[in-house]
């Protein structure tokens, strides 16, 4: 195809590429996330020159020709694997959003990425386009308190099941796990959160891959994980075997606690068949969320640094206080912890991240009063943001969740979590321990 007449006369539709995305690479050295972030996906010449995308604000996009619009709606549809191959509609795609997508994929090299409203609505999309009335969901445990409601008592009334094994299983609890679950039948996904929330206990992902290969064979189903507590930065499950990659992109990846989406990456087969359910359901996130995430992405690395840094001296400083009874924070499984997690966060991870567990001397009393005597950082639910955030799991986000599976789970009165934010580490260090002595 060389021009719009071709077109005309071919009855194919018009080109409508999206532009330079620029370079990945420059001298043959392949160039990092934290540079790609700055413009990839992105040409300014389609936009009046401007240096950062635009906000879309449109409903719906105007096709070149009759042909193309045909074209883009067989992608849109499914009767063409890949999509529209252009912009179509609000609830399927939109300049920002991709741009968005095309960046988030970077980050971890997957083939492709979808971004969503919200954490919870990516994760739904992802069961339901992929599950089927008695079909069996594995997972491991905890998870977020959203999604084990979501699996057991939503998608259970519709037929589906699941059993899960807990975030530290070993090879041989995970083969047993396998087995059971493939002699109920038909195993739809096995679906990951590492570290568990809010136990931080870390799920061996390359286990979990070895078990299913071993078990399934070629009729495996895909694994998908919750990355958001260490991802992007400090862990990246696909090259554990992982097949999909779910985010809370209101955490680190917006990292204001100013917008709520959800993104999920993995490779285009399974991304195109998520895909087709959310131009169904309609849970793409809206132009100004993504535009502002564009932002977000190109501080991503220097937040997460510096808020990891802080999490290292304030842990530290809690693990030694005598009102603690222990520190849930993967840096020191290096040193004298758990064996079994010590390895797997060798093998997986590249750093500790800055969400931990606290678990104090006491009950609720003593963690309600700790959190209410905290000055700079917020008593409020949610992770990864720019403040300091801490909040009773018990009591607010696992509230929903069985006393007795709370109790399995480690999910005491006494445990407090915290996300460390990127304020100064000492100032934090003396909110912590004004707050330990009002106990």
């Amino acid at each position: 195809m060389t021009d719009k007449t071709e077109a005309d006369v071919t009855g194919a539709p018009a080109p409508q590429g999206k532009g330079d995305p620029g370079p990945k690479t420059i001298g043959g050295r392949k160039l990092k996330p934290s540079t790609l972030m700055m413009g990839h996906g992105y040409d300014p010449m389609l936009s009046e020159g401007s240096l950062k995308p635009p906000i879309f604000l449109t409903s719906t996009f105007v096709f070149p020709n009759a042909a193309a619009g045909k074209r883009h709606f067989e992608g849109v549809t499914g009767k063409r694997p890949g999509g529209a191959e252009g912009l179509v509609y609000s609830r399927f795609n939109g300049p920002n959003q991709e741009i968005l997508e095309d960046r988030l994929a970077i980050w971890e090299e997957a083939e492709d990425a979808l971004a969503f409203s919200s954490g919870m609505s990516a994760i739904a999309t992802l069961f339901l386009a992929m599950v089927k009335p008695g079909d069996t969901i594995v997972h491991s445990g905890p998870l977020y308190a959203a999604t084990e409601t979501l699996i057991g008592r939503i998608l259970g009334k519709f037929g589906v099941k699941w059993l899960d094994f807990p975030a530290g299983a070993t090879r041989e609890q995970i083969d047993a796990v396998m087995t059971q679950a493939k002699a109920n039948g038909d195993v739809a996904l096995i679906y990951l959160e590492s570290p568990a929330n809010p136990t931080n206990a870390l799920v061996d992902v390359e286990a979990v891959t070895a078990s299913r290969d071993a078990i399934f064979g070629d009729a495996r189903p895909p694994i998908a994980i919750d990355n958001t507590f260490l991802g992007p930065l400090w862990a990246k499950p696909m090259e554990q075997g992982a097949d999909l990659v779910v985010y809370s992109l209101t955490k680190y990846a917006g990292g204001h606690s100013d917008l709520v989406a959800g993104g999920v990456l993995g490779s285009k087969e399974h991304i195109n068949t998520i895909r087709l359910m959310r131009n169904t359901i309609g849970t793409i996130c809206d132009p100004n969320t993504a535009w502002m995430l564009l932002r977000s992405l190109e501080t991503l690395e220097l937040r997460m640094s510096r808020a990891g840094e802080n999490a290292a001296k304030v842990c530290a400083f809690l693990r030694d206080h005598p009102k603690v009874d222990r520190v849930g924070y993967l840096g020191f499984l290096e040193n004298g912890g758990d064996p079994r997690q010590a390895d797997i966060y060798r093998r997986h991870c590249s750093g500790a991240g800055s969400t931990f567990s606290l678990y104090l001397k006491g009950g609720e009393a003593e963690a309600f009063a700790f959190l209410d005597n905290l000055k700079i950082a917020k008593l409020a639910v949610s992770l990864g943001g720019t403040e300091t955030l801490a909040s009773h799991p018990a009591g607010m986000t696992h509230l929903s969740v069985p006393q007795e599976r709370k109790d399995a789970l480690g999910i005491t009165d006494s445990l407090v979590r915290i996300s460390i934010g990127v304020e100064d580490a000492d100032d934090l260090i003396a909110d912590f321990a004004a707050a330990l002595d009002a106990i």
